[in-house]
């Protein structure tokens, strides 16, 4: 009895499992046909339809040759623009250029509407032979597979695409350098045919461009684009040209920090050695020349920035009046510094007029009796006596000795520096200035000028 149970068993379980792979087996077949079967059909109708439009396909003849020009619609999708070259005056850009014609030799009857190719079938068919007239480089992207589509419509209307990356020269006027704008072109037209034979045209909304995030415009703000469609006249016929211009403005924050900030702090600090006195030689002397040789370098440095062209730029004009005014505060102490050393020389005449020769006398008189009050021991006076140039004058008695007014010859200056001369009627239309308080002078003057300056350069160039 057990050994029948046994072998029931086993006949059950035999069956159960051959129903299992039996039921198996036909849902997989019935998937594989279900999925197999529409695909396999638009396949080769597909490729019927290649075959019959290429049997006698001429791709060397644009479509309707001798009939009517080709209308080529165009459309561009702007990738990402940058980065902008103002040395090199050029910008790069990544576009999808797509273009769009009828060609009546490839309309085809069937139920399909579209036929979307990949780049194995750009090179059996016509295509424009559009060139980018202001491209100094151009490179088409090749990876993992050319960048191309190509959409067939049953009606012959023919959609190619590709992804370009172009280096496109734009000249840049840099007169307003760094606060200038510019609108970069982007040219094309057909190389070979004429307006009579190719006609472009922007479709509605033809120029898109994507998100600026990804964008490499380190120095510049996208301002917004425009598009054009302009004729041309060459010899070989009037080709129509169109242009896609995108406006930039330029960021001043790199030249702020780099160039502006440290001229202005290199001005401020050449106005120190006006606190400084005058003996203090050496420091004033060091100050002056340590900030004219700051200004050299950073004019140098600031035209790293931009090409070789011959006019001045706003950059230009702000460092060379910085410049100025830093080699103007260097010149001051040197005229200072000569008349402070003139004004302490007694004037020698070989021939002297009689109230010039009795200041003379009156002098060496004064001379003479300081010299009594002292021991032939004690030769030299305390604190009376500095030395210059190997001469010995006597503080003591410069006012008496020195700024004697000689025949009138200093009030007849425009400028003068002795007491003397203050008075009388040369002094009718005429400003006195005293040079031995140039530092006093020079303490409002610079200031109030470099302020002045300040305000009419960037007024102009921002606002005017």
């Amino acid at each position: 009895m057990t050994s029948h149970v046994l072998a029931r068993v086993l006949l059950l379980s035999v069956f159960s499992t051959c129903s299992l792979t039996v039921e198996y087996d036909e849902d997989y077949e019935d998937v594989t046909v279900n999925q197999m079967l529409a695909p396999k059909s638009q396949e080769t109708d597909a490729t019927e339809i290649l075959n019959n439009l290429l049997k006698e396909y001429d791709k060397k003849l644009r479509p309707d040759i001798g009939v009517k020009p080709t209308v080529i619609d165009v459309d561009i999708f702007v990738n990402s623009i940058g980065p902008v070259s103002s040395i090199n005056m050029e910008y790069q850009i990544d576009i999808i250029f797509a273009q769009t014609w009828t060609d009546s030799r490839l309309r085809y009857n069937s139920t399909m509407k579209i036929l979307t190719l990949n780049s194995n079938m750009v090179g059996l068919i016509w295509l424009p032979d559009t060139i980018f007239r202001n491209s100094k480089t151009a490179d088409s992207h090749w990876i993992t597979m050319p960048n191309q589509l190509l959409r067939i419509w049953n009606d012959g209307k023919i959609l190619y695409t590709l992804r370009l990356t172009i280096n496109a020269e734009c000249q840049l006027q840099l007169h307003n350098f760094p606060m200038d704008e510019h609108s970069c072109p982007l040219i094309f037209s057909s190389y070979g045919y004429p307006r009579d034979e190719m006609i472009y045209k922007w479709r509605k909304n033809s120029v898109e461009a994507a998100d600026q995030k990804s964008w490499r415009l380190y120095q510049f703000d996208f301002m917004g684009l425009r598009n054009t469609t302009d004729i041309i006249k060459t010899t070989a016929g009037d080709y129509v040209v169109m242009t896609v211009y995108f406006d930039l403005s330029r960021r001043m924050g790199y030249f702020t920090i780099q160039t502006y900030i440290p001229c202005i702090l290199t001005v401020v600090l050449s106005w120190v050695s006006f606190w400084i006195k005058k003996d203090a030689t050496p420091a004033r002397t060091a100050l002056g020349i340590t900030t004219v040789l700051t200004m050299t370098t950073l004019s140098t440095v600031a035209r790293t920035s931009l090409p070789r062209v011959s006019y001045v730029t706003a950059m230009d004009l702000f460092v060379t009046v910085c410049f100025l005014f830093v080699f103007a505060a260097l010149m001051e102490y040197a005229t200072l510094n000569y008349y402070s050393y003139s004004s302490r020389r007694p004037n020698r005449r070989a021939t002297s007029s009689p109230s010039t020769a009795e200041g003379e006398d009156t002098c060496l008189m004064a001379v003479s009796s300081t010299f009594q009050n002292y021991s032939v021991l004690d030769v030299r006076p305390p604190h009376t006596v500095i030395a210059l140039n190997n001469s010995m004058y006597w503080q003591d008695f410069e006012d008496a000795c020195v700024y004697e007014c000689l025949d009138g010859k200093d009030c007849q200056s425009f400028f003068c520096c002795f007491e003397e001369c203050k008075e009388g009627a040369w002094r009718k239309g005429r400003v006195h200035i005293d040079l031995l308080e140039l530092d006093a002078y020079s303490r409002v003057f610079f200031p109030t000028s470099f302020l002045l300056f300040n305000v009419v350069y960037w007024v102009g160039y921002l606002y005017l």
